[in-house]
């Protein structure tokens, strides 16, 4: 938030995962913003892999949009006030970047029942399913992702090698109804973020043909 009176406050990125067996979603917050966003959008149009013939006039489903970021996590201010930030003092930003990195981790729990099943001889072990990953961006882009890149630069320790000031970089892929279904509740979301988005550009689609400098479209 500015410092500066009557300011607008500044909202929060996050990534937040929602997991069925716990009761509340579990919010990772960005310490600051990242400054940039980077976004592609890979066009999805009928028949352009494989044998069949291009139609460039049909898309088969949503574009395969991916997100990049580079957020900072900074211990300083916590260490100016240490009685009010022990757990800062002890372990510096591990609980920040632990909190990340265990978005990619499957669960400690999950890992032994595998091993138990293994011992016992059970034949097919299926994978344990991850909690749904949400990239909240403002309230106009909440997005079921993957992560797919991850990579920490720990550029300050404290005394004990405590990381006390990183780098992460993200990568993540927008997980659509194509690949969640509709009845699956990133489907949902999904769903309300592409309305969402058909509502934002009707806004601008209202320019007058003259502007161009022609009449019409021959």
């Amino acid at each position: 938030m500015s410092g500066f009176p009557g300011s607008p406050r500044l909202l929060k990125g996050a990534i937040v995962t929602i997991d069925p067996l716990a009761a509340v979603p579990s919010v990772t917050m960005f310490q600051y913003n990242p400054d940039t966003l980077t976004r592609s959008l890979q066009v999805q149009a009928a028949g352009a892999e494989g044998g069949e013939r291009s139609d460039p006039l049909r898309l088969k489903g949503p574009p395969v949009e991916t997100i990049r970021l580079e957020a900072e996590i900074d211990a300083a201010d916590q260490l100016e006030l240490p009685a009010q930030h022990p757990h800062t003092v002890q372990s510096g930003i591990l609980p920040q970047l632990a909190a990340l990195e265990t978005l990619i981790y499957p669960k400690s729990s999950h890992l032994q029942e595998n091993n138990r099943l293994a011992a016992l001889g059970t034949l097919e072990i299926i994978p344990a399913e991850a909690p749904l990953t949400l990239f909240v961006w403002n309230k106009a882009r909440i997005l079921p992702v993957r992560l797919t890149e991850f990579s920490i630069t720990e550029e300050a320790f404290d005394p004990a090698l405590n990381p006390i000031r990183a780098k992460v970089s993200l990568g993540m892929r927008v997980l659509s109804v194509t690949d969640l279904g509709f009845s699956h509740r990133g489907g949902n979301l999904f769903m309300a973020f592409l309305a969402q988005k058909e509502r934002l550009a009707d806004l601008v689609r209202g320019t007058d043909l003259g502007a161009l400098g022609i009449g019409g479209i021959p």
